[in-house]
Parts: structure tokens; C-alpha cells; sequence
């Protein structure tokens, strides 16, 4: 009988993060050793004040690094991030436990 594998990530999100950042490299947006240097720095700076065990707080990093990165290359509107951002965490708050998480259409990019 085999064993049940143990999931790759701790999360869906982080398998989202990380797929999307591959997806980005092989569609051509940047490099992968740009990426790497950015993502390697991030680390450094964030582990000094946290234990990265490529859970949540790995992520956290890698987000931030993506996020600054596709600001950096002109992909995204940092502005832009930060209210899609605010209008999810808005309707995380606002959803009732065991509810779908969604917004509510007042966004407006």
C-alpha cells in the first residue's frame, strides 16, 4: 500500500505565487537569474528577523519580491496592487466564516 504524498506547499495560494512567477519567466518578462538575485535578496533581508522554512513567511517574501519586481519592469501599478489588495483583505473581513471569499464588484482598477 502506498503512502499518501505530502503536499509540495503548505497552501493554495503559494503553489498560485509560485506558478505564476514561472508562468512570467517562460513567457519571457524577465529573467530567471534576474529573479533569483531580487528573490535572494528579499530572503536576506526577511530572514533577519524571521525563520524562513519555505512556509508563510518564505511566501510573504516571494510576494513581496514579485510584487516589486513586476513594479520595477513596469508590469504592474503598485497603486493598483495595494487597492486589489485592500478590496480582497475588505472582503475577507467582511465574508461570513465558510462563505466563498469574493469581491463584491466596487473594485474598479
Amino acid at each position: 500500500m502506498s503512502a499518501t504524498p505530502e503536499p509540495v506547499f503548505e497552501a493554495p495560494w503559494h503553489a498560485q505565487l509560485f506558478a505564476l512567477t514561472v508562468h512570467l519567466n517562460e513567457a519571457g518578462h524577465f529573467e530567471w537569474t534576474d529573479w533569483a538575485a531580487r528573490f535572494g535578496a528579499m530572503l536576506k533581508q526577511h530572514g533577519l528577523s524571521k525563520e524562513l522554512n519555505g512556509g508563510e513567511d518564505y511566501f510573504t517574501a516571494w510576494l513581496a519580491t514579485l510584487e516589486g519586481f513586476l513594479a520595477e519592469i513596469k508590469m504592474t501599478d503598485p497603486e493598483a496592487v495595494e487597492e486589489m489588495r485592500a478590496a480582497w483583505e475588505h472582503a475577507y473581513l467582511h465574508t461570513a466564516h465558510g462563505d466563498p471569499v469574493t469581491l463584491d464588484g466596487t473594485f474598479a482598477p
